[in-house]
């Protein structure tokens, strides 16, 4: 029987810019983040998921394999990979608009946790949301990430602190993700204390160490283990207790560092060897020198500042200048970066961060993926590479960027497979 147009191979053509970010297997730094292995006039052909053939659109469509492959015209557009957003919380149970008005009127982040809001609002908000419901939320989450261009995104547990809480959100997060239909990647997130344990903070620390990380490794709901190190939620020692504890059982590590306050977390961070320290609006000149040459990845969190207001943008400049691989991704959370647009965090760290819109794409694809460990199955369009990439409505790369605020994604294909389509919306 005669293979179906679902099952054939699927011939993408008259790309006008396709961006490959083609290079060497590694987070790419420096002048590498300026490459993007750009053809003019390219041309993809994806069978099992993957990446058979890319370059010129004469060479692949002469290629041999590419006879009898369905065709898709991407009618003189950028082609590139779909974007790996490396730090969202995007599985919450309601929003946190009540923060956003209170910011407005002047309170700080910190005010409005001492209020009850922030973190704590988003941990009771949990405790009375069902499972179910939690994978229907994240379901549509994943609809909207790939809308926007996102085919791979890291989603943290942290807004059930207890552990049932905890253990609930994971489990949420592995439902959807083995659906096949979006790469998730999960992570147990140490986000604040409970209210109940405020005088008790060792005893939480130890029932995270010695019984929450442990089951979750257990039962393999996560691969990455972080902490908030900031001021206000744990310190570096609490930190460093329950990271130590979270590597001792396989799970890879990342920190919320240098974010709110300046602390030394990114030091302590490259010690243990953390895949990524992420936000890091108060890096110094002292932790640059210390992340340079580690091979951990600076991940940026621009949506941050803007939401927050906080006006203190991570000094991306000078962390690709001393050639430490940077990242960018969304932050998307209720409280403090509601957004998972890449694009939006793309024009940001144009505008804010005075990145090149070469080196923004390449932080949030290859980047990106290798700051979830998958870089060496997406982040880039290379043969053997699993075949997710996106039609942007832009003739030039630049404009991606450039018309910030809008949504140039047009066609988005996940796994060889055609997942989302403007014109079908």
């Amino acid at each position: 029987m005669p293979p179906t147009d679902e099952e054939k191979p699927l011939l993408v053509v008259n790309c006008g810019q396709l961006l490959t970010i083609r290079g060497p297997r590694r987070p790419r730094a420096g002048q590498e983040m300026t490459a993007l292995g750009l053809v003019r006039n390219g041309a993809l052909l994806l069978k099992d998921r993957t990446v058979q053939l890319v370059g010129s659109e004469d060479r692949v469509c002469k290629a041999p394999e590419s006879r009898g492959a369905v065709s898709l015209d991407a009618r003189g557009k950028v082609v590139l990979p779909g974007f790996v957003d490396s730090h969202t919380h995007a599985l919450f149970a309601a929003t946190r608009v009540d923060d956003y008005v209170a910011r407005i009127g002047g309170a700080t982040y910190e005010q409005i946790a001492k209020r009850g809001g922030g973190i704590q609002a988003s941990a009771r908000r949990m405790r009375s949301a069902s499972e179910p419901a939690l994978v229907d939320h994240l379901e549509r989450v994943v609809n909207l990430f790939l809308e926007y261009g996102t085919t791979t995104a890291e989603v943290k547990s942290g807004y059930g602190l207890e552990i049932a809480q905890e253990l609930k959100m994971l489990r949420a997060i592995r439902a959807v993700a083995t659906r096949g239909t979006f790469d998730l990647v999960p992570t147990l997130l140490a986000h604040d204390v409970p209210a109940r344990f405020r005088t008790k903070r060792r005893q939480y620390i130890e029932l995270v160490s010695q019984e929450l990380i442990p089951q979750v490794a257990r039962e393999g709901l996560a691969e990455f283990f972080d902490v908030f190190c900031d001021r206000g939620y744990f310190s570096i020692a609490e930190s460093k207790t329950m990271m130590t504890a979270a590597a001792s059982v396989g799970l890879q590590l990342k920190l919320h560092a240098e974010q709110m306050t300046h602390s030394g977390a990114t030091k302590m961070a490259v010690g243990l060897r953390s895949v990524s320290v992420d936000h890091l609006d108060q890096v110094t000149d002292t932790d640059i020198r210390c992340l340079r040459g580690t091979g951990t990845i600076a991940a940026l969190l621009p949506g941050t500042v803007l939401h927050l207001g906080s006006g203190r943008y991570p000094p991306a400049r000078q962390l690709i200048d001393a050639r430490i691989p940077v990242a960018l991704a969304t932050n998307f959370n209720p409280g403090s970066s509601p957004t998972l647009s890449m694009q939006m965090i793309l024009s940001l760290a144009c505008s804010q961060l005075r990145m090149s819109p070469a080196e923004a794409i390449v932080a949030g694809t290859i980047n990106g993926a290798y700051a979830v460990g998958r870089g060496r199955l997406v982040g880039s369009l290379e043969v053997g590479k699993q075949a997710d990439l996106v039609i942007m409505d832009a003739s030039d790369y630049r404009e991606i960027p450039y018309l910030f605020g809008m949504n140039h994604c047009e066609t988005v294909i996940k796994k060889g497979r055609v997942v989302f389509s403007k014109g079908n919306a």
